[in-house]
């Protein structure tokens, strides 16, 4: 048997192995994954109620209403948003606080602990815990205002201030997040750096601004674009405390699906609605993705 001959088998047996580990993803990806995604755009073609065996195709009927439904486009440009000032204000203070813990060093090891604290808990939780302390009797807010002359403060139950207070709520659960990314940017860049550019006479402020933050760059992107999916598909924490309301001042994509397929037992248009979330949180993903590698490669 020749050196090709071998080569060739070896391969052969590289790919039966690859494909032995690779077939339990596949199987978890295909049931979990695609098949609901295919079954959600199969169902958004229905009239069902989502209970009953009976379904009645309309064909694109429920696409023609979702163009139309200024509910559903409301709820588009509240995510649209929280999308947007969760990135303005979740990375920069994450990148802060990654600043002052790598300039500090193993003397702010305690500020790890506290700061990373948010992040261990549930956004249940949290919604709960928000909930009781923003109460307009009772609740922490309405307390200090109470003790200092002011009267009672409602900032879930006043549509001018919900959405806001729950973009607050949301960067502090997920400020963590993005200070240990920061971290770990900060980890990738050599110590030799920072010791040329001190023995250069640069200052702390100059090595961050001119050296550390322009090789952070790929990480803060890759960071700006989990920030932004992850605004789009926000459900749990806005659910829990205000379920939309009041009004539709904080209702997202993910509540009005929620509502329309479990609450009103619409699940035809509750699909179409997924389905529609799907298409733009796909695209906005794609462009943002094509606009930044398109920066960096020109």
């Amino acid at each position: 048997m020749n050196k090709n001959s071998l080569l060739a088998q070896r391969q052969r047996e590289t790919n039966k192995v690859a494909a032995i580990f690779l077939a339990p993803v596949l199987i978890v990806l295909a049931v979990y994954v695609f098949y609901p995604i295919i079954n959600t755009f199969q169902t958004s073609l229905y009239k069902w109620n989502g209970i009953s065996s009976d379904q009645t195709f309309i064909g694109l009927s429920n696409w023609a209403t979702l163009i139309r439904d200024e509910n559903f486009w409301y709820a588009f440009k509240n995510n649209i948003i929280i999308m947007v000032l969760s990135i303005c204000i979740q990375i920069p203070l994450g990148l802060a606080m990654a600043t002052f813990l790598d300039f500090v060093g193993k003397k702010a090891n305690v500020f790890k602990v506290i700061w990373f604290i948010p992040m261990l808990i549930s956004s249940v939780a949290i919604g709960f815990l928000f909930t009781y302390a923003l109460a307009t009797k009772g609740g922490i807010v309405s307390a200090i205002s109470n003790f200092f002359g002011g009267g009672n403060i409602d900032l879930l139950g006043n549509p001018d201030t919900a959405l806001y207070t729950i973009i607050a709520i949301i960067a502090w659960q997920f400020t963590p997040f993005y200070m240990v990314y920061s971290m770990a940017g900060f980890t990738n860049i050599s110590t030799d750096v920072f010791e040329a550019a001190r023995i250069d006479g640069a200052t702390r402020g100059e090595y961050f601004w001119k050296i550390a933050l322009p090789l952070l760059m790929p990480t803060l992107k890759n960071a700006a674009i989990m920030s932004m999916v992850g605004s789009l598909k926000y459900f749990d924490l806005i659910y829990v405390m205000t379920n939309g309301g009041p009004g539709r001042s904080t209702e997202l994509m993910a509540t009005y699906m929620y509502k329309l397929s479990f609450s009103e037992f619409n699940m035809g248009y509750g699909s179409t609605v997924a389905a529609g979330m799907f298409i733009l949180i796909s695209a906005i993903a794609l462009v943002t993705m094509r606009l930044i590698n398109g920066k960096e490669e020109a």
